[in-house]
């Protein structure tokens, strides 16, 4: 059979046995569209089956969460966990809270998590799960019940050596202290069952801005490659969150000007440059919207509606909210104005229409499964931390979290260019990610 015929195969079956997952069929089709010169070279996944085990997820949990609000009502919502590949170490990945949360895209996020977590050479499986809990207006009380709640059902399948949790979308330090604190009083275990934990009790340095320093490192080493700099540069950053501030912010210290942020309201333009203590203080501290950020500088400009930020001039563009939020029109609008590189701090945040209108205009792009892994890079060196009942300096892990980035940018790279596609970074982190847990698959028989 061809490898054409086969990828076409596992995405029939993918459709069939997963309707209405469109974020999941988007990003096996993705991946798969890059795998067929792997396919032709490496007859033997065929005959074992490995794309067909690799789209099955090994466990898919859905559990059913209730918990009190403040009113004394009961409240209920619906817990994932989907565990997709161990091939090479525990499962590895976020929780995410927030309504959009389905099993669809759970799974879409655990397939791309396994691949990115093979980029980052470190012994990491692929795994994912949250909630459709709105964490956004809850009170810390409510917060806190929700979590332990949740985290009464998720302790049976979470472990040290087993999966290891972290935060995403809805889920930062607090929710992580709440949800750690729930599994160390049922299990009596202290251990690195979580990442993003708070430094006072296992955490790592350099956790919370590995993503946005990481995705940043990435860009630098793929700017240079090109003999290019961020240094003078304009830069938008899409989000608000730890991943989207802590991008703006190893922006401004290589140089670049950060021009615009937004949230799912609206976004703000700074022409000036976004001063980034006070998203910090409204969004971290306060948690209020970014057009608060209007009441400290009142010269910024706020615009209701996010996908407005992409129409900002700019030379590189940094999409950290969530998935599908740049499409082809807002490509084109970035292309018009003179982009000379995208790199994705979320998961998924072009859409393939984007994506061809980038690659098409030679814009130097890269997929978020290589760019954004310093997140889950970092959280395994907290878990390595934890193993050795040690703990690293930020100056350590921070050193660390580059050369893992650099690494991943030229590994892609290398492996794009032996497969005879120079310079796309989508096809080289596809390829070069699925080869090591398909090796592994391999290895370890029809399991």
């Amino acid at each position: 059979m061809t490898a054409q015929r086969v990828i076409g195969d596992v995405m029939e079956q993918v459709i069939k046995r997963n309707p209405n997952e469109p974020e999941f069929h988007q990003a096996v089709l993705e991946v798969l569209e890059c795998l067929e010169p792997a396919i032709e070279k490496h007859p033997e996944f065929e005959k074992t089956g490995i794309l067909h085990r690799m789209v099955e997820p090994e466990r898919q949990v859905i559990f059913r969460v209730p918990w009190i609000d403040d009113n004394g009502r009961v409240q209920v919502n619906r817990g994932f966990r989907v565990q997709f590949n161990s091939a090479i170490g525990p499962y590895k990945g976020g929780l995410r809270f927030h309504p959009s949360v389905n099993l669809g895209i759970i799974k879409f996020l655990g397939f791309e998590q396994t691949l990115k977590n093979s980029l980052t050479g470190l012994p990491i499986g692929g795994g994912k799960g949250g909630s459709d809990f709105d964490p956004k207006g809850k009170s810390d009380f409510e917060i806190m019940r929700f979590c332990q709640s949740f985290m009464t059902e998720l302790y049976r399948y979470v472990g040290a050596d087993v999966d290891v949790p972290a935060g995403d979308i809805g889920v930062g330090a607090r929710e992580v202290g709440y949800m750690y604190g729930q599994y160390k009083r049922i299990t009596t275990l202290y251990h690195g069952v979580f990442t993003g934990k708070g430094l006072s009790y296992g955490g790592s340095l350099a956790r919370t801005q590995a993503t946005g320093y990481g995705l940043l490192y990435f860009l630098e080493e793929m700017l240079k490659d090109y003999g290019r700099t961020i240094k003078g540069k304009t830069a938008i950053v899409s989000g608000s969150g730890n991943v989207a501030t802590y991008a703006a912010e190893k922006a401004q210290q290589m140089g670049a000007r950060v021009v615009a942020m937004c949230d799912s309201n609206g976004y703000i333009h700074d022409p000036a440059g976004i001063n980034l203590d006070t998203i910090k203080q409204i969004k971290q501290i306060e948690r209020k919207r970014i057009k608060t950020y209007l009441e400290h500088h009142p010269s910024a400009q706020y615009c209701e509606g996010s996908k407005g930020i992409w129409t900002i001039k700019c030379d590189v563009a940094l999409p950290c909210a969530t998935q599908n939020e740049l499409d082809g029109e807002s490509a084109g609008s970035l292309v018009a104005n003179g982009v000379m590189a995208v790199a994705e701090g979320a998961n998924m945040p072009s859409t393939p229409e984007a994506i061809k209108v980038f690659q098409d205009n030679k814009v130097l792009y890269t997929p978020g499964k290589a760019s954004n892994a310093g997140g889950v890079a970092t959280s395994a060196l907290e878990m390595t931390q934890n193993s050795m009942r040690l703990s690293w300096t930020f100056e350590e892990v921070d050193a660390k979290l580059k050369d893992i980035m650099v690494g991943i940018y030229r590994q892609t790279s290398q492996v794009a260019r032996e497969y005879g596609f120079e310079g796309d970074l989508v096809k080289g982190a596809n390829i070069a990610g699925f080869l090591k847990v398909a090796d592994a698959m391999m290895a370890q028989g029809i399991v």
